[in-house]
């Protein structure tokens, strides 16, 4: 089964005419129900963006907002310790959030541009294969730790940020099937996730701190995900296109901080879709391009997010 990468969805929050943005890193990895086999290793190097001038609201209507960009550049990777157990990484390893000039109808300057470049977030995961080498089903568990590397409260007016501020864990369920043929293979994945949001803190140790103290209060609410995808490969599994659709609905359970602007966005809600094209140049060397964009939301951007990357495939 060949190697995919998911795409990583943006989400953003209203609040008080301001805007910040959480890069749900940890939506899904790459693989599916499939890990890597033992020293085998996949690695993508990709810039994702996002630049939009409309969101949903909490009521699901689409509204204008000051023109915001985000770019981040990621690294993603895994290696095979076992040929069940599969070391994971998605690191946002700088990003770029920016606020464009506000001008009146006149062209009179309401606000200037503002924006900030550093490090994001960064996770880290461990998947195990559940099912046996030979059953005609692939079943995975993983756990994945997103930790808040990256700044908040940046920025001219303290509203920028580069990573969500709190220290989450999230485990997932992955069950796949792939279909083999004389040139080409096909493969169906689901997933379903609960991801659990704990609440934030001025430096890295105090996230960290408050993600482990299990009888704190939570901020931020906890996330139930599902998501499926096809896959096909064609041109003697040279070409990938990948089809994926998935729904992050929120529990509800923390704090509600409507009226916050300095922390990033509480109650996301979405539905969307996404599509993937992977081609390897060489046999373990290709490009890869990914569109995709939420159709139903919650406190979410109204614009089609992308990536574009290149990848080196050692499971070969």
């Amino acid at each position: 089964m060949e190697k995919l990468i998911c795409n990583k969805v943006v989400v953003c929050k209203k609040v008080s005419l301001v805007f910040t943005f959480y890069l749900l890193s940890q939506l899904s990895f790459a693989g599916g129900a499939w890990t890597q086999g033992k020293g085998k290793a996949y690695f993508k190097l990709y810039e994702f963006w996002i630049l939009f001038d409309e969101h949903f609201t909490a009521s699901g209507e689409i509204d204008p907002n000051t023109t915001t960009g985000i770019f981040n550049t990621y690294l993603y990777g895994e290696y095979g310790l076992t040929d069940k157990l599969t070391l994971t990484t998605n690191a946002a390893l700088f990003t770029n959030n920016f606020m464009r000039a506000r001008r009146s109808s006149t062209g009179t300057l309401l606000t200037e541009r503002d924006d900030i470049k550093a490090l994001g977030d960064i996770d880290f995961g461990v998947k195990y294969q559940l099912s046996s080498s030979n059953s005609p089903i692939a079943i995975a568990a993983s756990l994945n730790l997103g930790l808040p590397t990256g700044r908040i409260n940046a920025g001219r007016d303290n509203n920028l940020q580069t990573g969500d501020g709190e220290f989450n864990q999230q485990i997932q369920l992955d069950i796949g099937k792939g279909f083999q043929g004389k040139s080409n293979a096909h493969y169906v994945n689901a997933y379903v996730a609960f991801n659990n949001r704990t609440s934030t803190g001025d430096s890295f140790a105090q996230r960290i701190g408050r993600g482990l103290d299990l009888g704190r209060e939570d901020i931020f609410s906890d996330e139930f995900r599902f998501g499926m995808e096809y896959g096909i490969g064609m041109m003697e599994r040279k070409l990938w296109v990948i089809a994926r659709f998935y729904l992050l609905e929120s529990l509800r359970n923390g704090d509600d901080f409507e009226q916050s602007t300095n922390i990033f966005a509480n109650n996301t809600e979405y539905t969307g879709t996404s599509l993937e094209v992977s081609y390897y140049i060489l046999e373990k060397l290709g490009i890869a391009a990914n569109v995709g964009g939420a159709f139903r939301g919650e406190i979410i951007a109204a614009s089609p997010s992308f990536d574009l990357g290149v990848f080196l495939d050692l499971s070969k």
